[in-house]
């Protein structure tokens, strides 16, 4: 067996579902980890049929997703974290999930919980992430990133609360059931302003208020929870690393596209350049 050389880079776990296009999903996970200079590995939770349009069904893995995650054990040591987002597994499948990861105990945790893709259909009511809750965050450490209507879902408030529920009503359900942290994303709130709120217990942090972009774009809260992941992985701490990830999201959303200008823009991907080439002696 060769040693993992001590520069190696950190590993992500990433749990969610398998968007076929890459707008959001895993495949979106891994291309901004691997962005971040951090090995992904990605095991699904959900099969989708979706486009740039909408996703128009979603089904659980065909292959035992915990079997995959206990085969990726060997590699889950040192320097890794976990990011856990659409998960599409019967409630005793997801009680095996938890039971697994509390076992390899990831270091950095980071739940990005879906209700439904932004176009298409759903999967997920409030009642259905308060169950996963209850299994999951007792562990401990979790990092909990839902947006206004997500977290309003959880905590069985009318529709209205999107917009009209204090960053305490919408973030107080989470930090009861278990989670470390609540990173309240603000994308979804009134106005021409657009602020996320970082809670813990006692203490209530809004981060930089920043206008609000036009249009929308596939795939940012994926985008937003995954880079989180990359930049505490590299050593940033919770708050750096979602003040960061909102900067990082903002200086690429004019660089949108659509493929075959067809549906709603997603991010393009930023590759590093190409080495230099060597001079031959």
């Amino acid at each position: 067996m060769v040693a993992a050389p001590a520069s190696a880079p950190p590993l992500a776990l990433c749990l969610g579902g398998m968007d076929p296009s890459g707008g959001a999903g895993l495949l979106r996970d891994v291309l901004a980890l691997s962005e971040l200079g951090c090995q992904p590995m990605a095991v699904s939770l959900a099969e989708t049929l979706q486009n740039g349009l909408a996703c128009v069904r979603i089904e659980p893995p065909a292959m035992d997703p915990i079997q995959r995650i206990e085969t990726l054990a060997p590699h889950l040591v040192g320097r890794w974290g976990v990011k856990l987002s659409l998960c599409a597994l019967e409630a005793g499948t997801f009680r095996r999930l938890c039971a697994t990861l509390r076992h390899l105990a990831p270091p950095i945790r980071i739940w990005d919980p879906i209700l439904a893709p932004s176009a298409g259909v759903g999967l997920h009511d409030g009642e259905d992430l308060r169950r996963m809750a209850a299994e999951l965050l007792p562990m401990g450490g979790w990092v909990v990133s839902p947006n206004r209507g997500e977290a309003a879902a959880f905590a069985g408030l009318p529709p209205e609360a999107i917009r009209t529920a204090s960053a305490e009503e919408l973030s107080l359900p989470w930090l009861k059931a278990g989670a470390a942290a609540v990173w309240l994303k603000g994308g979804h709130g009134a106005g021409d302003q657009v602020q996320d709120v970082w809670i813990t217990e006692g203490r209530l942090q809004p981060l930089e208020a920043t206008p609000r972009l036009p249009g929308e774009r596939r795939g940012t809260g994926c985008l937003l929870s995954a880079t989180w992941l990359g930049l505490r992985l590299q050593g940033l701490d919770d708050l750096a690393a979602a003040e960061a990830s909102a900067r990082r999201l903002r200086a690429r959303w004019n660089r949108a596209f659509a493929p075959g200008g067809v549906g709603r823009p997603m991010f393009t991907p930023t590759f590093a350049p190409p080495p230099a080439p060597q001079e031959t002696p």
